[in-house]
């Protein structure tokens, strides 16, 4: 059982890593203007 709360502590981690990671992808993107095209493909 030691092993699945291993796991679940390292996904949880993992996926607030890639979370923040695609923020700042994001943020990235729309302070170059990339992300205006993203955000109007978005928004239609």
């Amino acid at each position: 059982m030691t092993d699945d709360d291993d796991m679940t502590v390292f996904s949880d981690k993992r996926q607030k890593r890639v979370k923040i990671t695609a923020w700042i992808v994001i943020g990235a993107l729309v302070l170059t203007g990339g992300g205006a095209t993203v955000i109007s493909l978005i928004l239609g």
